[in-house]
Order: C-alpha cells, then structure tokens, then sequence
C-alpha cells in the first residue's frame, strides 16, 4: 500500500488550498460542493434541470443554500450511461456556466472528461476541471489544466461508465486506487500542471461494488496520505441503498452519514445533491474536528 510522500514533497505540506485559475481556495474548512447535473438520465435527478434556466436557478438556489463551489455536468456518469457528443454536452452545459458565472462569485466546476467542453467552459467562467476518468479520457485535458491554470479534480474510475462495473475487480483495493492516482498525478504533473491545483477523488461507486466503496470512505486517510487535498462524491449512492435498502430519493440520512464521516477522515471537499443538510452536517463535523484546537 502507497504511503505518505516523502519529506521535502511539493505538495507534503498542503492539503488545506488549492489554486484554481489564481484564485486560492481555503480548504481549512470542509467544502461543499453542489451537483448541476443538466442531463437527462443521471441516475438520482436525471431530466430535472435539462432546462438552462431551470439548472442556473438551482445553481443560484445551491449557493444561497451555502455551497462553496458548484460542479455543473452534462453527460451522464451512471453505470452504463453511453458517452454523447462534444457538441451536445457543450450545448447543455455551456449556458448554465456563463449563466450562473455572470450572477455568482463562487467557483464553478466544469464536470467532463472531454478538454474541449472544459476549455469552452473555462472562457465561459469555470476555473475548475472535474475529470472523472483521471486524464484518461482525452489526452488534450492535462495540456489544457496546465496551460490554464484551473483547478482539477482527479478522479479513480477503470473503463468508462458503460464498462465500469465489470471493472471492479482487485487485489488490494485500497493500494491500487492509491496507486492509480498516483499515475493521473504523474500524467497531470508531466503534463505541467502545478501540484497546488490537484485534488483527488477515489471515486466511490466507479468500479466499486457497495462493499469496495464503503473500504475506501474506511480507509480514506490513506488516500488523504498522499498529500493532495481529496474530494468525495458519495451522494444518494448505491451503497447506500444496498446498507439501508432506501431508493435513491431517500438517501438523504445516509449521504449525510457518509459525508460526515468522510470530512472526521479528512476529505476536503464533499460532493452532494442536497446542499443544505450538508452545509449544516459538515459544520457541526468540522466543529468536533477542531475542537480544543484554540
């Protein structure tokens, strides 16, 4: 299993910021990230926000709720989904960027795994890339983080949505997501992005079974031991319903659950549907976290 980085590492000494686009984001306290999925079969509120104004509203909506950052999607990450075109994510996405940008100070995501969407995105206001296939995706994508300076978001995930399932296989669970990580760093880092602009997600419920991604929020320290800052996603997931049998529209307690236990373990960032519960659940963990540190 990979440990933590060796002493006089670039990136050793901060996990608590991240640059993205010269903007420094504080990460003492544990962010919240709201999801704008403007698509119309993602797997918890597919076809909700297909409507551009309906998804800047809800963006809109998100940041009065407390988000910190909104990561705003247009191609389906469920298992299963099939992959769209560059022009149909760019004609859903692209509008919900510049039109929450132009009315919001808070720091826009742009969740693709394509560099031309991204790149479109980021003149439209994003200054964060969310690559759920870990630079896997498009060779284009570590050029594009680098020469922009945007944030980006490392996700682990083998395969594609469509094949990921029969991807979730391993050994050592906790030991190859580390060290799959490791190499979309190196990808990022050759590429010539800056170490401060990293943050990585081990990717729960992409190539996870139920069991596999509940090991992962159990031993996310050891992903944290990397030295980057770490995001999780584990909203309305489906290892929350097989643990409590809930569908996905009542997965709320347990989100909640995993978020909180996900932030007491160091994660940075929590990716979620429901804004306001969380906001107020990652308060009161990050109290407990830092109680008597005055």
């Amino acid at each position: 299993m990979t440990g933590a980085p060796e002493s006089g590492s670039p990136v050793s000494h901060r996990a608590s910021w991240v640059m993205a686009r010269g903007r420094r984001l504080d990460l003492i306290s544990t962010r919240v990230m709201g999801i704008v999925n403007v698509t119309p079969d993602s797997f918890s509120d597919g076809g909700s926000f297909m409507d551009h104004g309906r998804a800047i509203d809800h963006g809109l909506a998100m940041i009065d709720q407390g988000a910190d950052i909104l990561d705003i999607g247009g191609e389906s990450t469920r298992p299963g989904a099939e992959e769209i075109s560059v022009l149909e994510e760019r004609k859903r996405v692209i509008p919900v960027v510049a039109g929450i940008s132009k009315q919001a100070q808070v720091p826009l995501s742009i969740d693709t795994t394509k560099a031309e969407v991204a790149a479109e995105a980021l003149e439209a206001g994003a200054v964060v890339i969310n690559d759920v296939s870990g630079l896997h995706g498009d060779p284009e994508m570590a050029r594009l983080a680098a020469r922009s300076g945007a944030g980006l978001v490392l996700m682990h995930m083998r395969g594609c949505p469509r094949t990921m399932k029969d991807r979730a296989r391993y050994v050592d669970l906790v030991g190859e997501v580390i060290s799959e990580l490791e190499a979309s760093v190196h990808v990022a880092l050759e590429a010539g992005a800056a170490p401060e602009t990293i943050v990585l997600d081990p990717g729960i419920g992409f190539a996870k079974d139920a069991r596999q991604s509940l090991v992962l929020l159990r031993y996310l320290s050891e992903v944290r031991a990397l030295g980057y800052p770490v995001l999780v996603g584990p909203s309305r997931k489906s290892f929350i319903g097989a643990v409590t049998g809930a569908p996905v529209d009542r997965r709320v307690p347990g989100t909640i659950s995993s978020a909180v236990s996900a932030a007491l373990s160091g994660a940075r960032v929590i990716r979620v549907h429901d804004v306001e519960e969380a906001v107020q659940a990652l308060r009161v963990a990050d109290a407990i976290r830092t109680a008597g540190d005055e």
